[in-house]
């Protein structure tokens, strides 16, 4: 009798084999989609730093032509004036070329010397920006 049981608990057990590896196969594709998701959230990560570091060296790049300009120019930097002063309007057209739908405001207060640089960008459906200011005092 002992052989029988034996040979009825062989074929109980026909197939757990093949449940077992498509269990694994199952935690492995959890792990490939979580893996995918992280990759795709780090690529997001690393497009925002990469666009809030191009706004900080275009707001530099900025303030290094103000220093670099007569100090009586300094009223053409501020607000719209911007846009028609030839030094400030090529840099304008640099922060639309380097930051997806970027833009730019500049406000110059000749009294004080203190300029404020606020560029800003869309990342997604997202709206981004990065504002510094610089006391000029020449």
């Amino acid at each position: 009798m002992p052989r029988a049981n034996s040979r009825n608990q062989r074929h109980q057990q026909r197939g757990i084999a093949l449940i077992e590896a498509l269990v694994g196969m199952l935690i492995f594709a959890f792990g490939i989609l979580g893996l995918i998701g992280l990759q795709a959230s780090m690529t997001r990560a690393q497009s925002s730093a990469h666009y809030r570091a191009d706004a900080s060296n275009l707001a530099s790049e900025l303030f290094g032509l103000i220093q670099t300009d007569a100090p009586a120019n300094l009223a053409s930097y501020n607000g719209d004036q911007c846009a028609a002063y030839a030094r400030c309007k090529d840099w304008l057209r640099r922060v639309g070329v380097r930051l997806p739908s970027g833009q730019a405001t500049v406000a110059a207060a000749t009294a004080t010397g203190t300029i404020t640089v606020t560029v800003s960008w869309a990342q997604g459906s997202d709206r981004n920006s990065f504002s510094t200011t610089m006391i000029w005092q020449p």
